[in-house]
């Protein structure tokens, strides 16, 4: 399948990643390609549900909105710049961790656009959002440290120039900023979601990547759970780890669980088709599986015990 796609970079970055491969010694591939993982749809939902389902829902909110505002503007931006991945412009340079297994590293519409890079704006918008909301040292230092690793890890896996990670981070934490801005100005919860959606739906007329499509489903179902949650559920925290795991633990498993329930009405080659539909379905899954996290799944703590 071919995309439109566009060339533009600065010799120096592939330079760089050329050289950065050639003097990465194999053993360590696999733990620089795991530093990805922090940068992950996953592990950004895993994050955010320990936070709101177990020590403090607001955090976990804000945390929340930052991390997903950022990533679906990331996409919206993707979508008009069309950057060829770095593996496209020099032989010399290797995939080493592919976005979407299975599918052709060429195919542009499965591996997606290269510029800014998704990972560093999840990394920074999440870890970034953790920094502001504690204000403990240590954990500022952490919170610096692995959008960096992040960041590191795409280059070095071939699948960013280092001009995708830098924007990528900027963008990151100027949702930070913005929401943080609008909502101290913007006192009407929903005049304050409705110009956040208004921010993020033009992507549906042109945006033509599966990452656009699963963000702006999981906001949609976020900012849907949250008045929702507040009025008809209103679970408590809790401090205690084992119930902490139980709850992060029973999240998991109906993210899954359902996921693969909103599968089973479509065929297989229409989900992977990449057309409007499609996608379009995709962003419908994504919704309804973080509506449901949010607003429904903790009904059931209330039936499995106190906090």
């Amino acid at each position: 399948m071919t995309a439109t796609a566009n060339s533009f970079f600065f010799p120096w970055e592939i330079s760089f990643i050329e050289a950065l491969q050639a003097h990465l010694p194999a053993s360590v591939v696999p733990v620089v390609s795991t530093l990805s993982m922090f940068g992950e749809e996953l592990f950004m939902i895993f994050v955010i549900g320990l936070l709101y389902w177990g020590f403090d829902k607001e955090c976990g909110r804000s945390v929340g909105l930052n991390v997903l505002i950022g990533t679906v503007w990331n996409p919206m931006i993707k979508n008009v710049a069309l950057r060829r991945r770095p593996y496209f412009e020099s032989e010399r340079i290797r995939l080493l961790r592919i976005v979407t297994p299975g599918a052709d590293i060429y195919n542009l519409s499965a591996q997606g656009y290269s510029f800014p890079s998704g990972h560093s704006t999840c990394a920074a918008g999440l870890f970034g959002s953790l920094a502001v909301w504690f204000r403990r040292r240590w954990l500022t230092v952490l919170c610096v440290l692995m959008p960096l690793l992040v960041g590191f890890s795409r280059v070095a896996m071939g699948a960013h120039f280092p001009t995708d990670i830098l924007f990528g981070w900027l963008i990151g934490l100027a949702a930070i900023a913005f929401v943080s801005a609008l909502q101290k100005r913007v006192k009407s919860r929903p005049v304050f979601f409705g110009i956040l959606l208004l921010l993020t739906l033009p992507g549906l007329f042109y945006c033509h990547s599966e990452d656009y499509f699963t963000c702006m489903g999981l906001l949609i179902g976020f900012l849907a759970a949250i008045p929702v949650e507040e009025k008809f559920v209103r679970f408590e925290n809790t401090r205690s780890l084992p119930r902490v795991a139980l709850r992060v633990a029973g999240g998991t498993a109906v993210f899954f669980a359902l996921n693969a329930l909103l599968k089973l009405p479509f065929p297989s080659a229409f989900l992977s088709a990449h057309t409007t539909p499609s996608l379009l379905v995709r962003c419908g899954r994504y919704a309804v599986i973080s509506f449901t996290e949010f607003a429904l799944y903790p009904m059931l703590f209330k039936l499995t015990h106190r906090p």
